[in-house]
């Protein structure tokens, strides 16, 4: 099983840390929870043994519970019983493995427990985000409502995950056909001129002789290449495994130029979206607080909800820690603060959620129009420049027959 290095304090403020030893992250958490102890930092240990996860894990993607979600909210706000719509739900899921995740907590809640703690019995279906806005939604009586309310933030949440994936990928994969266009040119046509301007003799010119040399050593040392790829791959992974490590290359993502505004725009309507929804669906703010914190994406935005965390169980406000952050926009703390003292928080969360996903889309097409042209003039300037260098020799050769026959 996977061990995991922890960090965290007491009720009382006391700073603790130590290792412990289960099957996921969440469980670990769990079981510090119930020894009061607050976690704020967690890692799996480097090198501790892990097994490999086969077929995806649930296999439930996010628009399987968005579509459950919506289905149970619609059949409960129709005033059916709630074991009636989850064997329903259990009977027409997309997913044989959810379906069969479904007759359990159908099961579970037949036998007397919540429907929090029976989806707290499939921890990697259900997120804490999930279970904790059902057990709000129980409580208050509003469990349609909160369902409702809970599938509209999955469909958000992910149509955001995709616009900001896609946003990382799609630079990935220009660069990567640049590449490997180059790669095959230095491969397969570069040592048939290699071999002409051989038989010709001669000086070569030096731009041609950098690309012979490029092709030389792709040939003969691309198993060098390959294990350095993945020799820098395995230590990037063991890198960013470590505490310092996380923070120090989620910092770096968001300080790049273009992306890093794409990132924190993101990480800020992940942040606003999720908090705001906990806190509109009941949940306490510090525990929504807590929540938000492990699904925000990025440690350094962890970091400063968790000092805001703490800040409020001190009798302060949200807004001062993320303002001392320096991670979140100005435009963001204050109307947090302005939140804060109207009581109307979530309101003010949802406004900025729905703005900075708006922000998002305009950064992701800004970001696509300046690295289109970049993109170009990159793969031109590689393609075009080892054309060039293979012609050099061929207009040398030309001038100096043009010159012996006259």
């Amino acid at each position: 099983m996977p061990i995991f290095v922890w960090k965290g304090r007491t009720l009382a403020g006391e700073a603790q840390s130590g290792e412990i030893e289960v099957g996921r992250q969440d469980e670990a958490i769990d079981l510090l929870r119930k020894k009061k102890i607050l976690v704020t930092s967690m890692r799996p240990k480097a090198g501790s043994f892990k097994l490999p996860k086969f077929g995806g894990g649930s296999g439930v993607t996010t628009k399987d519970l968005a579509i459950f979600t919506r289905q149970f909210a619609t059949m409960i706000s129709a005033g059916l019983p709630l074991v009636q719509c989850l064997d329903i739900l259990s009977k027409q899921a997309s997913k044989p493995s959810f379906g069969r995740v479904i007759g359990e907590v159908t099961h579970e809640v037949e036998a007397g427990a919540t429907l929090a703690d029976a989806l707290g019995k499939h921890k990697n279906v259900f997120d804490d985000l999930f279970r904790n806005m059902v057990a709000a939604g129980e409580a208050g009586g509003v469990l349609d409502e909160i369902l409702m309310r809970l599938a509209t933030y999955i469909e958000k949440a992910d149509a955001l995950k995709r616009k900001v994936q896609g946003a990382m990928v799609y630079p990935a994969v220009v660069l990567s056909v640049c590449v490997g266009a180059a790669a095959f040119m230095l491969i397969f046509i570069i040592p048939t001129f290699a071999k002409m301007f051989t038989d010709f003799g001669g000086e070569l010119p030096l731009p041609t002789k950098i690309v012979l040399m490029l092709s030389t050593g792709l040939q003969r040392f691309w198993w060098v290449i390959v294990l350095g790829v993945i020799g820098a791959s395995i230590a990037f992974k063991r890198y960013r495994a470590t505490e310092a490590g996380h923070k120090n290359i989620d910092a770096a993502m968001l300080r790049m130029p273009v992306l890093g505004d794409v990132l924190l725009k993101g990480a800020v309507a992940r942040f606003t979206r999720t908090l705001g929804t906990l806190i509109a669906s009941g949940v306490p703010i510090l525990a929504g607080l807590e929540i938000t914190a492990r699904t925000s994406g990025n440690k350094i935005i962890s970091e400063a909800i968790m000092t805001a965390r703490a800040s409020i169980s001190e009798g302060e406000t949200v807004s001062a820690p993320l303002k001392a952050s320096g991670v979140f926009p100005p435009m963001v703390v204050q109307m947090i603060s302005v939140g804060e003292q109207t009581g109307a928080l979530d309101e003010m969360l949802t406004k900025i959620a729905v703005f900075y996903e708006a922000e998002v889309d305009t950064a992701v097409d800004s970001m696509t129009s300046i690295i289109e042209p970049l993109m170009i003039v990159m793969m031109g300037g590689m393609v075009g420049g080892m054309v060039v260098a293979m012609y050099l020799p061929m207009f040398k050769l030309i001038s100096v027959v043009a010159g012996g026959a006259n």
